[in-house]
């Protein structure tokens, strides 16, 4: 980890990487795609692990990504696949850190240098923001922000009451939205179907 370019304290910043889809869309894992020959989602762990002091996966399936991933990554087993939202609180439970880094598997040009720029905002951040996500025209990009470990009551609530729209809950909770440009927008890609691959 590079933290003269972070400024951040240990243990302040930890990833978490969402790989409970079902790729129902693309027809096949998205996580084991290969993006210039490398598989989806271990292009995501090296981001990733290059800018956080962890990197956790959550997934019910860890025995089908274990052989592409380092042995110092981090497993969470989540128990029932409900969307990212759910993973996301599922993952939280089970990690102690102040901020989490959530990443969904399918960023294949997620963009080290942005990572970085990001995370020196957050000791900037007013103690009552609970995120530091970006903002198109299109709305939030929740699965590539930055989520304070206090997110979780609020979570939690919003879990309870029925609710699995990370959008909707982005507008009800105090978040900071990074702005977007060209380069941003390229980095926020996703692939969900076969044509995007392309």
């Amino acid at each position: 980890m590079n933290t003269s370019s972070l400024s951040l304290p240990k243990n302040h910043l930890v990833a978490l990487i969402l790989a409970g889809g079902k790729s129902s869309r693309m027809g096949k894992d998205k996580a084991l795609i290969p993006w210039q020959n490398i598989p989806m989602l271990k292009r995501v762990y090296q981001v990733a692990s290059e800018c956080t002091e962890k990197v956790y996966i959550i997934t019910p399936w860890p025995e089908k990504y274990q052989h592409i991933l380092p042995t110092e990554c981090e497993w969470l087993t989540e128990i029932k696949t409900e969307g990212p939202l759910v993973a996301f609180t599922q993952g939280l439970a089970q990690i102690n850190s102040d901020w989490i880094l959530l990443l969904g598997c399918d960023l294949p040009l997620l963009n080290l240098d942005i990572i970085q720029t990001w995370a020196t905002q957050l000791n900037q951040l007013s103690p009552e923001i609970l995120a530091l996500v970006p903002k198109t025209s299109q709305g939030w990009e929740p699965l590539c922000g930055f989520y304070r470990q206090q997110i979780k009551v609020e979570l939690q609530k919003y879990i309870d009451q029925g609710d699995r729209s990370f959008q909707r809950l982005l507008t009800r909770i105090p978040v900071q939205p990074l702005s977007i440009n060209t380069q941003i927008e390229k980095m926020l890609f996703n692939c969900n179907t076969p044509s995007d691959l392309q």
